[in-house]
């Protein structure tokens, strides 16, 4: 019996790695803000912290990943990675730290309210935004640090990527492209991530096992939603509007179980 808990704990670990790593590579962006609350009500981790802990290793690894493919491809401003990654990492250890140290049933409240944010954000219409270089001058250096800060406390307060707050963010600053956004800010996710990791793992609130398990599915997953996102990419408006309307039931799901114990406390 207990043998087929252990093979349906690993199953449910892979299977929702799988789906973030899915939507990771179908979207290009989001799937990571469903880790923490499949590894709380799918994989059945009862301690929130040790969800949001294992749940920002498997971000980073991710991260990390999908960032060297962008590298690859040219996608990367290294100067402006290196400085936003290592102020913003700043940040995270302050969130991160914060984080540890709140109710674990606030911090996952304020997380479903985040994930209503997040699903408002993804259905609002997204207008072509015309960017010019800017000068690298004092007001673009503290305009890029400041961003770098919020996002990485963000990053670390909450244990997630933070992609949607970066990328705008580093648009805003420096005036770059795009697509070197993307490319520029899966350095800063992967270190938010990691940082925060690292900052749970000091007080043991990481499963590396379950971390390995839910990482192994994530690139098995990622995989398959690359290969189906070359089919689908007519449908891409389609499939962030299915994909908002699945963080909103998410987010009600998380605010309706965690509102009662709240009452409660």
């Amino acid at each position: 019996m207990e043998q087929v808990d252990v093979n349906t704990s690993i199953l449910a670990a892979v299977g929702s790695g799988g789906i973030v790593g899915f939507m990771l590579g179908l979207l290009g962006g989001g799937g990571s803000i469903l880790a923490t609350p499949l590894l709380l009500y799918v994989v059945g981790v009862t301690q929130p912290h040790i969800a949001i802990g294992t749940g920002a290793l498997a971000v980073s690894v991710n991260a990390f990943a999908n960032f060297a493919s962008h590298a690859i491809k040219g996608h990367v401003w290294w100067r402006c990675a290196a400085v936003f990654s290592a102020l913003g990492v700043i940040g995270a250890l302050g969130g991160s730290s914060l984080g540890k140290a709140m109710d674990g049933d606030s911090l996952i409240f304020l997380f479903g309210v985040l994930m209503a944010v997040v699903g408002a954000l993804m259905l609002k219409p997204r207008k072509a935004v015309t960017v010019e270089c800017r000068p690298v001058d004092l007001r673009m250096c503290l305009a890029t640090a400041a961003v770098a800060l919020a996002a990485g406390a963000a990053s670390g307060f909450f244990g997630i990527g933070g992609g949607f707050l970066i990328v705008p963010g580093l648009m805003l600053a420096t005036g770059m492209p795009m697509i070197n956004a993307i490319g520029t800010s899966l350095l800063s996710v992967g270190a938010f991530g990691l940082a925060t990791a690292l900052n749970y793992a000091s007080s043991g609130l990481v499963d590396w096992w379950l971390a390995a398990e839910f990482i192994g599915g994530g690139i098995v997953g990622g995989v398959l939603g690359m290969l189906l996102a070359t089919r689908l990419s007519a449908y891409k408006n389609i499939l962030n509007r299915l994909f908002a309307a699945l963080i909103f039931v998410v987010a009600g799901y998380i605010l309706y179980r965690n509102w009662g114990r709240l009452m409660a406390g």
